[in-house]
């Protein structure tokens, strides 16, 4: 059996992968985990749980509860908030767990599990081992005044929306735009602090029913979003997932601004400030070329990390740096938030078109998007794929050929029996080309 926990929690399909069983097993091992280790010590626990609005998260939530307060944690109960409002309230409150049920930008029928520390990040493999090894054991729970109490936590919401606003520098006063939650966590936060931050707000995709999340809206589907900025004549639109830790964006013409062309912006932004950390960004090995170029040309250092914007956050805490993020749209100002806040990087993204009064068409041209070709070869043996002397003279040929202008990432997969193969080049024409040549050695070298 594979580890139950994943790069972001444990997640699968609802009442199949994930039941409620497991989800107050998993509750129930956490607390005593975290007890053991000292988390607790000294006082009386408290855990914060949030939910993004998906059905299967009204019963997995009760499971939860249920789990925690049966291992004598007290509980605060958000509601449907974003997971970064999870992960601030479990800082803010002083809780000594947070927990966040979502599937972030998968589809209505999976859902998942994540649990934040008592400063509202991640918790550590080594923590999320114990917490699985712990499952199923023995254990004398907590009888009469020592057991856990439930109650709803009121004023989160304004909390949070108050916390989002203190960070802008200025107003949006005079911007109008489309605000797509993707049927997700930040149907009510999204537009609520985008219009108490000065901006006219059209919403689309803002009206969850348990079942639509992520259903044709959102940073996974952004043609509605495109077609509405031009049916309303919007300076932008914005686009969460449906836990709201992801943002991307559209300009007043309809094109696509990425996690690599976000980054870019709000990294000149920081560096004007003065608030750029060792005028360095953190990215992953998938950031587009142009990024790198681009902030090369502007005297900042890219940092590169593995995919998964945990090992971002890791590299960020670990050298001091603070921002960070991945072209998927997770962005993570450490000075403002303990993980990706997808609500917070677009007001930032739109203050920044307020600040320089130039339209995000203009300043997403800080950077240009080298075409990238991205072939999945699958039913290869994975393992050799960084051993084989065939494969690593292929790439060495294909990185002669597309010189300072493209480059070559081979990465296994870490979950499935496959090779990525991905290509940048000056134009589309060549990087399919060299992906597609790479690939066949791939397929006979890893046979």
């Amino acid at each position: 059996m594979g580890r139950l926990f994943g790069t972001d929690g444990v997640r699968g399909l609802a009442n199949r992968d994930l039941t409620a069983p497991l989800a107050m097993d998993l509750s129930v091992a956490a607390a005593r985990v975290l007890g053991e280790a000292g988390a607790f010590e000294g006082h009386r626990p408290v855990a914060v749980v949030g939910r993004d609005p998906r059905a299967s998260g009204e019963f997995l939530e009760a499971a939860v509860v249920a789990g925690l307060a049966s291992a004598g944690v007290d509980v605060l109960r958000l509601g449907v908030l974003p997971t970064p409002a999870v992960a601030f309230l479990t800082s803010t409150l002083d809780a000594d767990l947070g927990v966040m049920l979502s599937a972030s930008h998968n589809p209505a029928p999976d859902n998942g599990l994540k649990f934040f520390d008592r400063g509202g990040h991640k918790l550590p493999d080594e923590l999320e081992d114990r917490i699985e090894a712990a499952l199923g054991q023995e254990w004398q729970p907590p009888t009469g005044d020592r057991v856990g109490r439930v109650r709803d936590a009121h004023g989160a919401v304004e909390q949070y929306v108050a916390h989002l606003l203190s960070t802008l520098p200025v107003s949006l006063d005079g911007l109008r735009v489309v605000m797509d939650c993707a049927n997700g966590a930040s149907s009510d936060v999204a537009p609520e602090a985008l219009r108490r931050a000065g901006a006219e707000v059209i919403t689309i995709g803002a009206a969850p029913d348990g079942l639509n999340i992520n259903s044709g809206c959102g940073s996974t589907h952004l043609d509605a979003l495109a077609a509405a900025v031009r049916e309303h004549n919007a300076d932008a639109g914005i686009a969460n997932d449906g836990d709201a830790d992801r943002c991307l964006a559209v300009t007043g013409s309809g094109e696509v601004v990425d996690g690599d062309q976000i980054m870019a912006i709000l990294a000149l932004e920081l560096k004007e400030a003065g608030r750029l950390a060792s005028e360095t960004v953190v990215a992953t090995v998938m950031s587009n070329l142009g990024f790198k170029i681009a902030m090369r040309e502007a005297g900042i250092t890219v940092i590169e990390t593995a995919v998964g914007d945990r090992y971002v956050l890791e590299s960020m805490k670990e050298h001091g740096y603070n921002f960070g993020g991945e072209q998927s749209g997770h962005v993570i100002m450490l000075d403002h938030a303990s993980t990706g806040d997808g609500v917070l990087t677009g007001l930032h993204l739109m203050a920044a078109v307020a600040r320089r009064k130039r339209s995000l068409d203009e300043l997403a041209k800080v950077m240009t998007r080298l075409p990238q070709v991205l072939i999945n070869v699958k039913g290869v043996d994975k393992s050799r794929a960084g051993t084989s002397p065939e494969l690593a003279a292929a790439v060495a040929s294909a990185e002669a050929e597309l010189g300072e202008t493209g480059r070559v990432l081979i990465r296994p997969s870490g979950t499935e029996p496959m090779v990525r193969v991905m290509v940048e080049a000056a134009s589309h024409d060549q990087a399919a080309s060299v992906a597609e040549r790479l690939s066949d050695v791939v397929r006979t070298a890893l046979a």
